[in-house]
């Protein structure tokens, strides 16, 4: 394998300005290196006088066949000796037969090989790549390749070309190849133009790359600095990156100031552009929460709905009840043989006249008793109930406990990609809204302002809602502090479960977990029960005590299968953050075997039986079960095995607990391996033992609320390797990081108070 070293750089180009640059010309006989994540590559080329050469450089998506003219000079390398080292490189399609059966045979268009590649060229010759691109139905013609099968492979053609002109064009301005992808994904064969008109585009949602990035492609198309467009996308680049650190939005002066930082501007020059944006409703500045408000006018129209559409469900109560309610709650109690708590019967009292209610408390307080309780009351009211919360785990317990079908909320609404706009949008929504009486909500912590909005505009004016979940947990990755700011503005009628019942109450995890919340130092040194604290003081020796857990001795001496086992971080980085973790985990898990395929991609090796996570929602992905039922989209969370790799049509087949998905290479950015998540990925999921691997990672992340949901995602063990010193520091830090939203204000402000 060629490895780029310290000599393959730059300064092996001519440093002088006046010093002629060289050309070398020639077509791609093969590709020695390549490296995904940046486009580098190491060509062998025959150049035009049938020599072979070595050529280095950025040549992103490089095959076989093309032609090259390549910009730079020679040099020779310690290792590898002469080679051209191209600065820049401008390259062509194959021209002739041989270079297109080559191009072709290389593995170009998945599903085509040397033998299709062979009774493609020999019918159409030179005219096989045009005919690829353009005319499907004619390649429909080769013997084997049906029109369905030569649909596919016009269209994977064309998304590689699309795909290495955007890289090629990124690649100028320091963009990740990365970013090309996701650009292609939301905008398809548009893209390239659609960039060169608006290079900002590459901030997009769903893109991310950083303003920087497009900055300096903006500047190569000649896009000024003072540009009120520059000016608008900045703006807007400002208000969407604080959105996906939980704002619905952003003080004016604290905008001004940081856009003027970001686009090297005055602050005055900032000002009267957002005063236009403000005029032109691209953005919204009110008086909100007591701050000069600018909000996106997505969020902003988001946060005064569910505020009023709140309001107005904790206003209705109905007239009409199930007979004697006391009657009903009695039967209820008889028919799960067990004893009501008074609070639970409360919540049961409301849900019976009520339309909205929100339930609180922390592990061991009922909330399962009272959720299965809630299905069965609604059952004998004869209301059509349907169950949801935001990730697919919490769905499936829910199903567990109650019995009924549960859903995520995305799958609930249909979530899918707009095909004009290239964002997310929900099938059902206020013109087609879900069939249904009522509709109970579990892990509500987890619902930024987007999601709980799109809930209630798919909610049927006459149905009920119940809102469940523990307010001491995490909030929402997304903007907004919906669940907290419902319970903190007293509109909504609401219960609180506070008594540990007494066979949860010997539980460890619920008591520490207890504790932890309320700021109390538990003794972590009583190793006993169902929570285990193993001191290490170093990162390595938490990394090798946490690996033998999971492969060694959790299975050996405690019967807990590896699959049965989650381990948490608070971080990605460092020894015991999960990248490292997960590669560890990967070795002694799944180690590499003659009987598992392999595939590298972003510096990542995917091995058949890793267990893997979807890491951002892909509303394209699409899945089948055994039963033959289809569809599309994968979310962020889900977890599935990797359970198939084909080589010849470069795809991955991922288990996501019974639904086949299937990923394409451009999609592999998506997953990442799962042996080991942040709590923050783990919330809303729960699992038979999880062990904690706390080191020192920074004040950020070391909180208190971090600790608690970490604590609580363990069903029957915790086990936490690290030091006390690191979880009483967690314990004592509750200073909250602020998130900048106004849904309590407006709730207040709509019940009247």
């Amino acid at each position: 394998m060629y490895e780029r070293d310290a000599s393959d750089n730059l300064e092996n180009l001519p440093e002088s300005p006046e010093e002629e640059v060289e050309t070398l010309s020639g077509v791609i006989r093969s590709v020695i290196f390549s490296n995904e994540e940046n486009g580098y590559a190491v060509l062998s080329l025959t150049d035009q006088d049938g020599q072979e050469q070595t050529l280095v450089g950025t040549f992103p998506y490089a095959w076989p066949g093309e032609t090259i003219t390549a910009y730079g000079s020679w040099t020779v390398h310690g290792s590898y000796g002469r080679q051209f080292v191209a600065e820049s490189s401008e390259r062509g399609a194959p021209v002739d037969e041989r270079a297109i059966f080559r191009f072709l045979a290389a593995g170009t268009v998945r599903g085509i090989g040397p033998a299709t590649a062979s009774q493609i060229v020999n019918r159409f010759g030179e005219r096989s790549l045009m005919v690829l691109e353009k005319e499907p139905d004619l390649l429909a013609e080769v013997p084997g390749i049906s029109l369905k099968k030569a649909e596919r492979f016009s269209r994977d053609y064309r998304r590689q070309e699309g795909l290495k002109q955007l890289v090629m064009m990124l690649a100028s301005c320091g963009a990740a190849p990365e970013y090309a992808v996701r650009l292609y994904r939301c905008f398809g064969d548009q893209a390239l133009g659609l960039v060169n008109a608006n290079p900002y585009l590459l901030t997009a949602e769903g893109v991310g790359a950083p303003f920087a990035a497009a900055d300096r492609l903006a500047a190569e198309l000649g896009i000024s600095e003072s540009d009120p467009n520059r000016i608008r996308a900045g703006i807007r680049f400002i208000l969407e990156h604080n959105e996906r650190n939980g704002h619905c939005f952003i003080p004016f002066a604290k905008l001004c100031a940081a856009a003027a930082q970001q686009l090297n501007l005055a602050e005055d020059e900032v000002a009267q552009t957002l005063e236009d944006m403000s005029e032109t409703r691209e953005l919204i500045r009110e008086e909100a929460a007591g701050q000069d408000a600018c909000y996106l006018p997505e969020l902003y129209r988001a946060e005064c709905f569910t505020a009023e559409r709140l309001a107005a469900l904790a206003a209705e109560e109905s007239t009409v009840l199930p007979g004697d309610p006391e009657k009903l709650l009695a039967e209820l109690e008889a028919e799960q043989e067990l004893k009501l708590a008074p609070l639970q019967k409360e919540i049961l009292r409301l849900a019976m006249r009520k339309h909205l209610l929100a339930v609180t408390g922390g592990p061991g307080t009922g909330k399962t008793t009272s959720l299965r309780a809630l299905v069965r009351l609604y059952d004998r009211m004869h209301l059509k109930t349907l169950l949801t919360a935001p990730t697919g785990r919490a769905a499936r317990r829910m199903a567990d406990l109650t019995g009924a079908e549960a859903a995520t909320v995305h799958r609930l609404l249909g979530a899918k990609r707009s095909e004009e706009s290239g964002k997310p949008v929900f099938s059902l929504n206020r013109s087609d809204r879900l069939k249904c009486d009522a509709l109970i909500v579990d892990e509500c912590s987890m619902l930024d302002i987007r999601l709980m909005n799109a809930l209630l505009e798919a909610l049927p004016d006459h149905a009920r809602l119940i809102l469940v979940g523990d307010a001491s947990q995490l909030p929402s990755v997304g903007p907004g502090d919906v669940f907290s700011a419902i319970l903190r503005s007293g509109t909504v009628p609401t219960v609180k479960l506070t008594e540990i019942f007494r066979q949860k109450g010997e539980s460890r995890i619920v008591r520490n977990a207890h504790m932890i919340n309320r700021g109390e130092h538990p003794d972590f040194s009583e190793n006993s029960g169902d929570f285990f604290r193993l001191n290490r003081i170093q990162a390595g020796s938490m990394a090798d005590t946490v690996v033998e857990l999971c492969s060694e001795r959790l299975p050996a001496r405690m019967k807990i299968p590896a699959e049965e086992i989650q381990v948490l971080s608070p971080t990605r980085k460092g020894d015991c953050g999960t990248v490292a973790l997960n590669r560890r985990l990967q070795e002694a898990l799944n180690p590499p075997s003659p009987e598992k395929k392999e595939r590298a991609a972003h510096g990542v090796i995917f091995r058949e039986g890793d267990r893997l996570i979807q890491i951002r929602n892909n509303y394209d992905i699409l899945w089948q079960r055994a039963d033959g039922s289809e569809g599309a989209g994968i979310f962020n969370g889900d977890i599935g095995i990797l359970k198939a790799i084909d080589p010849e049509e470069q795809t991955l087949t991922v288990d996501f607990d019974g639904r086949l998905a299937s990923y394409e290479p451009e999609m592999l950015e998506d997953l990442e391996h799962a042996w080991a998540l942040t709590v923050h990925k783990a919330q809303g999921c729960e699992y038979r033992a999880v062990v904690l691997a706390l080191s020192d990672t920074g004040r950020r992340l070391l909180t208190r609320m971090v600790l608690y949901t970490a604590v609580t995602r363990a069903r029957e063990l915790l086990i936490l390797v690290g030091s006390d010193r690191t979880a009483f520091q967690m314990i004592d830090n509750v200073a909250p990081t602020r998130r900048y939203n106004a849904l309590r204000v407006r709730l207040l402000k709509a019940a009247g108070l």
